[in-house]
């Protein structure tokens, strides 16, 4: 797993605070608050605003956790890979102890201090979804199936749920399909980068699905769950956090999805690498404003909810 290039001993300059801020993710830790602070918002119990400011900040804090620990698990591929050979370990700026120690204390931190600040329910659940990511994702399923970021994607779909149950304390229809939602989301949205940077994975000698089964099956893996994401997306609009504005998108971006998708399983093999990677490119930048999107129409449904416009 480890590399003696990553000996805890050697760095190549002084690390900054930024260099440690980048081992939480950020750009991860983005759509973590997010998704959980439309998950805060959307349910029927209105919180406190220091209480809910306090439950976002632990949730984020404990999505920063679990990226620290991936990064000090995953830093022997990071340094072979383009895309992450930069990060603040390969990069020789953070040492991996120094990582692990880093990624331990702040999720006992985020755990205990949400569970005080909200209840233990939603605790509960963000310990669970560090332990899913790290121990059961990272450690396990990258390096042992294709089908990694399909179960290791539900860690990045709890955050809505944890934000739900930390205003309610409990788990409902709703919150459950905002998981589902983010959870059949990430596979097409991944597949679709793997496509166009193949050789990384192939570097790394991880079973990503590209390098396991191939393109075509890669195309007709994303095709399957976008048509399942279009079908739980537009279930989600029907539970009590949906409404015409949530519908509206819900239809559009799904129609838009299923058309990228298609495009993608349909592609000519003959046609240039420039073209194909011009398609699979779209598409993985519409799955960015997709996700966005659609929860974005859920946080405007429950301000119009709370604000009586339909009333």
């Amino acid at each position: 797993m480890t590399d003696a290039s990553f000996d805890s001993r050697t760095l190549t300059q002084e690390a900054q605070f930024g260099d440690y801020f980048a081992l939480l993710k950020p750009r991860v830790m983005t759509l973590v608050v997010f998704t959980a602070f439309v998950g805060l918002l959307a349910a029927p119990e209105t919180v406190h605003p220091f209480v809910g400011f306090c439950a976002i900040l632990f949730i984020a804090v404990g999505g920063g956790a679990s990226g620290a620990l991936n990064m000090w698990y995953d830093s022997d591929i990071d340094a072979v890979m383009r895309r992450t050979a930069k990060r603040p370990i390969p990069a020789g700026k953070v040492t991996r102890d120094e990582a692990l120690a880093i990624g331990l204390t702040l999720s006992v931190f985020s755990v205990v201090f949400l569970g005080l600040a909200t209840n233990w329910l939603a605790a509960g659940l963000l310990a669970f979804t560090i332990f899913f990511y790290v121990v059961i994702y990272t450690m396990w399923l990258k390096r042992l199936t294709p089908q990694n970021i399909v179960i290791g994607g539900a860690a990045g779909a709890f955050p809505p749920m944890i934000g739900w149950a930390a205003a309610t304390g409990d788990i409902s229809t709703a919150s459950v399909l905002m998981f589902c939602l983010t959870f059949l989301w990430t596979p097409p949205h991944f597949w679709a980068l793997a496509l166009f940077v193949r050789m990384d994975y192939d570097n790394a000698t991880v079973p990503m699905l590209t390098v396991t089964h191939g393109r075509r099956a890669t195309r007709t893996h994303i095709l399957v769950y976008t048509v399942l994401l279009a079908v739980f997306a537009l279930g989600l609009g029907l539970t009590q956090v949906g409404g015409p504005v949530y519908l509206a998108v819900a239809v559009v971006l799904n129609a838009l999805f299923l058309k990228g998708a298609w495009a993608i399983w349909r592609r000519d093999e003959a046609a240039s690498e420039a073209d194909n990677f011009r398609v699979e490119k779209k598409f993985f930048k519409l799955s960015l404003l997709y996700l966005f999107a659609h929860f974005g129409a859920i946080l405007l449904e429950a301000g119009i909810d709370r604000l009586g416009v339909f009333a």
